[in-house]
This record gives structure tokens, C-alpha cells and sequence, in this order.
């Protein structure tokens, strides 16, 4: 039977304190203005307690905490109750509001939801469809929450915050603080947000428009999560740090499995359209924090887009296949020192090399794949006052050649989001040897 989510109610929550005039308006960074006009989707769940029944005056007693918690949090982060202006320079904090939405889910069993989740089922829990923002879909509302309450108790939170505002960092950051707040508790530090990264990264009034382009594709495509364990990626490490030439040195979980996907990501595109002749290049795009590199670092509590990518290259065919992507990718990520910070700042260099990239896109001179590292989020911290999540994730996404890596519960594996065209996922679920290390592979029609 299908799962079934009814909505209940919507409406505007807006800050519990009217912003001061001197903060109305919120300049974006040019970093900001750069990213698709989509939202981010992070989907926790928790399982039934005594503070999370199906008892109609216990979801309203959450729903009002939920509520109230979340007015008062959003007079700290004012610029998310806010509206993009039309220059798409700066956020009118108008106190416009965010976006609660309650719903009930039926016909589904939370234990199942959780153990055998389906990428199209999960996108029901959120509280719009995350890839109609601004220019795409006329969507204003900068963030929106749903409130999914399963008949045994369980519970679902899902946020989606417009991608133009915050990075995954920021979403983390913000939920947290709601968290804390919700419960009762005092914001930690590192829930305490700074607004100051268009000091760093001025908005340039000529980019309006320039992210309207998303690489988003009417192709077919399928979204699955492939989990490795601890066993997994101590094999995986164990042939990087070992093999006779490695050039790299304690490489991380991350460079991995980023590596090892990459590398059967590419063998199912050559499989289906041998589009991938030995001269073919290859681009691996990594998103990177930059609020480590900046000088002096930033705080992980900067809200905004603080990321970039490093992009390496290589041809399908590299000398020695894995253990080349590894190396290639360390490299990559190498490049994103003070030099990189420096044409970050001065922004038309960057800008130009954006450019160039999204040619090489359009006319498929470069086969790219894109990867974003959500491992050190501390989303299992996320703790309303009834537990910490059991598991959390996002959902699909309209995007080929993408993957979204998150640390499991316990911390020592990693589940891989990979969305790739519908074609090449039909050949990657069937090539033995990417199976052959994996713990979980979830089949998400």
C-alpha cells in the first residue's frame, strides 16, 4: 500500500520579536547570489517516546512547542522570516515569515519508513517541492518546516531553507539552535549564527540572473542511498594507503568513497553511451567548507554560502583507475588555499572561470560529477526534547551525476545519495564488484 502523508494545516510562523530597523536590510555575498535558486532538504526522524503518541492533545502540545520555539529562534536567524529582493542583492527581514506545515502519514509503519526508505516517498514529507525557488518556481518563503506525525508516535521534522540564504552547514547550524530552543536549553556557541560574509564577498548588482541556470535535467533519473560500513571503508583506506605509487597519504573516509563512486559512476556512463573515448575528461566537482580556510577561520556558525568546489580532471581512463581519482581529488581539494581565498575575494576571476566551467557543461566537452560532504554535521545532536534523531537524510533531486555523502548514527559509516540518469544507475546496481562493499542498497523507485 502506498504511503500517504495529509497535510492537517499551514500557516506563517513569524519572529516572536520584530527585527530592529538597523538589521531590515540583510545583504547577500556574492558567493550567495552564485548558487541555483533551489532549496535544501534535511529530513530527522524520531521514534515514538512518551512525549510523541498518537494522542491527539500530545501533537498539539508538540505542535505548540514546535511553534513557539520556532518564533522565538527565528529573532536570531531574522534573515530566514525574511523575502529575497528582486535584485537579488539583499533580503527585505520584513518578518514575513517561515513556512509550518502539520501533516499525518498513513498506511506506513515508521520502522519501515526508516529501515526501507524510498527517495520519492521521503520528498512527501517535505513541506514544498525543493527545487521551485525564486526564478524556477516563484516560491518566496525562504524556509519551510513539516511536521510528520505517524500514527505509533513517530515523528518526522523536515526543513527546507532556500539555497540562496544557506549552505547544508547553515541548515545544520539552524536547526540545532531550534532544537536547543525547543528544549530548553542555552545556544551554544556554535548555534549562535554570524551575518557578516557579504563584508568578506561584496554582492555584485551584475549577477542578477546568473544562477537561473541549474543544471537541473528533464531526463529520467533515479535517486538510491548505498551505505558502507566501518569494515567497508577500512578496505577501502587500506588499498589507498598500500598500493605500490599511491601519492596519497592517510587519505580520508571521504576521498574514498568519493573516489570509489566516481570511478563506477563513470564505467556506467562508458557502458551505455560509450561517450567516454580515452581522451574523454572527467570532472569530479567537491563542494568544500571554506570557513576553515578563510584568514582568520571563520565560524562554522557563519550563515550564508561559505562553500566552493574543487574540481579535478582526468580522462575515463585514468593509468591506475582508483587509486588516480584518489590522488586527483586530493589534489583538488589541495588547491583551495589563500591564493584560491584571494580570487574568491576578488570575485570577476572567479566569475570568469564559472563561466568557462558551465560551457564546458552545456556543450559536454566534460563529463561532471558532483559531490557534497555532509559527514561533520552534527545532525544527530538535533534533540527537540523527546531524543535525539534515529536516522537522518535528505531526498531525491533533479540533478544527473550528483552524490550527497552523510555520516551514519553511529558515526563510522557513511551513506552514500547518489542520483545519476536512469540508465547508468540500472548499470551501476548491477556491477558486482561496487556491490560487493556495500552494507545497505536500498532500491528507491
Amino acid at each position: 500500500m502506498a504511503l500517504k502523508v495529509e497535510v492537517i494545516s499551514k500557516e506563517m510562523i513569524k519572529p516572536s520579536s520584530p527585527t530592529p530597523h538597523h538589521l531590515i536590510n540583510h545583504k547577500l555575498s556574492f558567493l550567495d547570489q552564485i548558487v541555483p535558486p533551489v532549496y535544501v532538504p534535511m529530513l530527522f526522524f524520531y521514534e515514538p517516546t512518551t512525549k510523541s503518541t498518537h494522542h491527539h492533545e500530545d501533537t498539539a502540545e508538540i505542535s505548540k512547542l514546535l511553534k513557539q520555539s520556532l518564533s522565538e529562534i527565528l529573532t536570531v536567524f531574522y534573515p530566514l522570516a525574511g523575502r529575497i529582493n528582486k535584485n537579488n542583492v539583499s533580503i527585505d527581514c520584513n518578518d514575513a515569515g517561515a513556512e509550518y506545515v502539520e501533516a499525518r502519514v498513513h498506511d506506513a509503519q515508521f520502522c519501515q519508513v526508516i529501515e526501507q526508505p524510498k527517495a520519492e516517498d521521503l520528498k512527501l514529507f517535505l513541506p514544498f517541492e525543493p527545487y521551485a525557488f525564486g526564478l524556477m518556481g516563484g516560491r518566496e518563503v525562504l524556509l519551510g518546516v513539516q511536521i510528520n506525525m505517524f500514527d505509533c508516535g513517530g515523528m518526522a521534522i523536515a526543513v527546507c531553507i532556500a539555497h540562496t540564504v544557506a549552505d547544508g552547514s547553515s541548515l545544520v547550524t539552524f536547526i540545532n539552535a531550534w532544537a536547543a530552543k525547543s528544549r530548553g536549553a542555552a545556544a551554544a556557541d556554535d548555534h549562535v549564527p554570524s551575518f557578516d560574509l557579504a563584508s568578506y564577498f561584496p554582492p555584485k548588482d551584475h549577477l542578477s540572473g546568473f544562477a537561473a541556470t541549474t543544471g537541473i535535467t528533464h531526463q529520467s533519473i533515479l535517486t538510491r542511498r548505498f551505505v558502507f560500513d566501518k569494515r567497508a571503508l577500512t578496505t577501502l583506506k587500506g588499498v589507498a594507503s598500500t598500493a605500490f605509487g599511491s601519492q596519497v597519504k592517510d587519505p580520508t573516509r571521504v576521498e574514498v568513497v568519493s573516489a570509489y563512486i566516481w570511478k563506477h559512476m563513470m564505467e556506467a556512463a562508458k557502458f551505455n553511451r560509450n561517450i567516454m573515448d580515452p581522451a574523454k575528461m572527467c570532472a569530479i566537482n567537491h563542494a568544500v567548507n571554506l570557513r576553515p580556510r578563510m584568514s582568520p577561520p571563520h565560524p562554522q556558525s557563519s550563515i550564508g554560502n561559505v562553500w566552493r568546489v574543487a574540481m579535478g580532471l582526468l580522462t575515463s581512463e585514468a593509468e591506475n583507475g582508483y587509486l588516480d581519482l584518489i590522488s586527483e581529488l586530493r589534489t583538488a581539494i589541495k588547491k583551495i588555499d589563500s591564493d584560491y581565498m584571494k580570487m574568491l575575494i576578488d570575485g570577476d576571476r572567479y566569475l570568469d572561470f564559472l563561466k568557462s566551467a558551465g560551457e564546458q557543461f552545456s556543450t559536454g566537452e566534460v563529463e561532471f560529477y558532483s559531490f557534497s560532504s555532509w559527514c561533520r554535521f552534527p545532525v544527530y545532536e538535533a534533540d527537540y526534547g523527546w531524543g535525539k534523531p534515529v536516522w537522518v537524510s535528505t531526498t531525491t533531486m533533479p540533478f544527473k551525476n550528483v552524490v550527497i555523502l552523510m555520516s551514519t548514527k553511529c558515526g563510522d559509516g557513511i551513506e552514500a545519495w547518489v542520483t545519476l540518469l536512469a540508465e547508468d544507475m540500472a548499470v551501476l546496481e548491477r556491477d558486482q564488484e561496487f556491490l560487493s562493499l556495500l552494507t545497505i542498497k536500498d532500491v528507491m523507485a
